[in-house]
């Protein structure tokens, strides 16, 4: 429902580039990028849920990161290859904030699910006797209600505060997809409380979980220090390697799109930095966690040879 005070009912998204000779080479290459990304988490929930090897929490988790990672991929890629295909890249004024609401939701379930799973590494690698105890299958659904919960409340909190600006008469969004930054310079009334949301919201969302993962590993690293063989501190840092990579290409992009100074951080620039967390990463976690992952890759062995068999 679009809300009274507003006076538009669509805006026109730019696209990433104006340039018409990269449309074509652009709506392949992020078709591709697309393509790979609905494959490779796919894929990942399905061999998780057919492999009773991998149902263990570290895996659980995993499977609602690829589940996320599919989801707001989906959000924002159609409609981006959309703009290299047509003239006016045209969005409703509700589906506008539908989509920021659902890319909100998942962007932010998917920080706190990466806490949760270097959680999950800190007890299985600093206290495995109690690991059992400690990440019951209770523990890890009350661990899933919260990631969901902070996903849903952020996302409220900024789209309700998105819906009660007046938007002017330029529909043009500066972005490919309806993000806060570039909705807020189209508004006409003060964006004070706005960015003001964006600030405490965006620092508890990436703060929260980067204190958490940052613990987890400074604990997990001194206790791999403590570990005698070689062997041992080998399989340590392998089980985590392809968490902290993931971490910091998500973490990373996210911060210096949001947690910099608009002026400081030309919309260009902020387009760039946003392909990463929304088009890149949700690629790159499935081959990240499948191809650096022994587990991974024997239970495909194990899924691939059932199936050639029968």
């Amino acid at each position: 429902m679009m809300p009274e005070n507003s006076s538009v009912t669509e805006f026109i998204l730019a696209g990433l580039t104006n340039q018409p000779q990269l449309q074509m080479p652009l709506f392949f290459l992020f078709l591709g990028f697309y393509m790979v990304t609905v494959a490779g988490n796919l894929g990942l929930i399905t061999l998780i849920g057919l492999n009773c090897n991998l149902h263990t929490p570290m895996y659980f988790f995993l499977y609602n990161l690829s589940f996320i990672d599919f989801c707001y991929s989906t959000v924002i890629t159609p409609k981006m290859l959309m703009s290299f295909v047509s003239k006016k890249n045209i969005i409703s004024y509700a589906g506008c904030m539908t989509q920021l609401f659902f890319f909100l939701f998942f962007v932010i379930s998917e920080s706190f699910v990466l806490s949760a799973m270097a959680y999950d590494r800190y007890v299985a690698i600093c206290n495995p006797l109690v690991y059992t105890a400690t990440i019951s299958p209770q523990a890890c659904l009350l661990l899933l209600l919260g990631v969901y919960v902070m996903g849903f409340a952020g996302a409220m909190a900024h789209t309700a505060c998105m819906v009660r600006l007046t938007f002017c008469a330029n529909r043009l969004v500066d972005h490919y997809m309806c993000d806060i930054l570039p909705l807020l310079e189209r508004s006409c009334t003060s964006t004070y409380v706005n960015e003001l949301v964006v600030f405490v919201i965006v620092g508890i969302d990436i703060g929260v979980p980067t204190v958490t993962i940052f613990i987890s590993y400074a604990l997990i690293l001194s206790s791999i220090l403590r570990i005698r063989s070689t062997e041992g501190r080998s399989k340590a840092f392998s089980t985590c390697s392809s968490h902290v990579i993931a971490v910091s290409l998500f973490f990373g992009s996210g911060a210096f799109m949001y947690l910099k100074p608009p002026s400081l951080l030309p919309m260009n620039q902020g387009k760039v930095s946003s392909l990463f967390y929304t088009i890149v990463v949700p690629m790159l976690n499935p081959l990240i966690y499948s191809l650096r992952n022994k587990d991974v890759k024997a239970a495909l062995k194990k899924t691939l040879s059932r199936k050639s068999l029968s």
